[in-house]
């Protein structure tokens, strides 16, 4: 899946006066990014291939196309990033790391593949849990993203996100974890990357989503914190990651799915919001961007589409705002 930006622009083209979400076209956008190969930006960003194939499988799931990419050849690129140790790289030939790891998961998690899985990798499921779980640092509950050891509060909730689905939670120390995310909260309600960081909307995620695995959103500040996500909506309606900063179609999701498990999602003016998202749309070849004018990419494409399915889109599959993605598959992976 090619991370290549464009090859078209959003907001630009004959934009209809009746906003819409073009579904076809963001279908075939998704299906042709694997055709651009010789574009040299694909080859600059491999670094981030498997990411990018959870995000195009995610978005054509929630599109209601779940079928438009051929499966088999998915698990083969998937096994194919596949390490020794259980851990997977961005790509064939690189690092295994936990942020890959984790869309590997999700991946099989959506195609319903685990079993295929163990088919082709001999106990695949005990060997990636235990390359999550050996990242723990015992002392702290936090996690390293890979055994170099730069921790973050991502790569905390991307294994507690894996694990669940996997349904492997016990290999870790899920109440150490939860103590290491507690101690990341600020006095704004919000969390950083690590204690006394920033707050961030999207560190928010993590943690929030941390907590929502764990069971323990008791810990959460919640009227402080949604006060503080509500304020990152701009008077364009778009969302932002922090104060002062731009709009930005991304935090859509960031900052809506951490709502949604605050139960606050009506603290937004999603009305607005969902003008601002269809803006940011290429209405003839595709993709979103990060807002109206700019390059759409994969990344912005579905966390755009992830953001009006919580804004409950007509047409849109639901998405589960903890693990982004379809709720019809964590509700089979988690027996809810």
């Amino acid at each position: 899946m090619s991370l290549v930006s464009g090859p078209g622009r959003a907001g630009v083209g004959n934009m209809p006066a009746e906003m819409q979400l073009f579904v076809d076209k963001h279908v075939r956008y998704i299906q042709s990014l694997d055709t651009r190969k010789d574009e040299l930006e694909y080859w600059l960003t491999e670094h981030l291939r498997l990411n990018g194939l959870y995000w195009g499988l995610t978005a054509l799931h929630l599109l209601g196309h779940p079928d438009a990419l051929p499966r088999n050849e998915i698990l083969d690129f998937l096994c194919s990033c596949l390490h020794d140790n259980g851990g997977f790289g961005a790509a064939p030939g690189h690092d295994a790391h936990m942020l890959y790891t984790v869309s590997a998961v999700q991946i099989l998690a959506t195609l319903d593949a685990f079993g295929e899985f163990e088919e082709r990798v001999k106990d695949g499921r005990q060997k990636v849990g235990k390359f999550i779980a050996d990242l723990q640092d015992s002392e702290t509950g936090t996690f390293a993203g890979d055994e170099w050891g730069e921790r973050d509060t991502r790569f905390l909730y991307g294994a507690l996100n894996a694990l669940s689905l996997m349904g492997l939670l016990d290999l870790v120390d899920v109440a150490k974890a939860v103590q290491h995310v507690h101690s990341c909260a600020n006095f704004d309600g919000g969390y950083g990357t690590s204690p006394g960081a920033e707050s961030h909307s999207g560190q928010v995620f993590t943690c929030v989503g941390a907590l929502t695995i764990a069971g323990r959103l008791d810990l959460v500040d919640q009227e402080r914190l949604g006060a503080w996500l509500s304020e990152r909506q701009l008077k364009n309606g778009g969302l932002n990651g922090r104060p002062e900063k731009q709009e930005d179609v991304c935090y859509s999701w960031w900052v809506m799915s951490s709502m949604a498990m605050l139960g606050k999602l009506h603290w937004i003016d999603g009305e607005k919001l969902t003008q601002f998202i269809l803006q940011c749309q290429d209405p003839e070849l595709g993709g979103l961007a990060d807002r109206p004018g700019d390059m759409v990419d994969v990344f912005h494409t579905v966390f755009g589409i992830a953001g009006l399915s919580l804004l409950k889109y007509p047409g849109l599959e639901e998405v589960d705002p903890i693990y982004c993605m379809p709720r019809s598959v964590t509700r089979r992976c988690l027996g809810k």
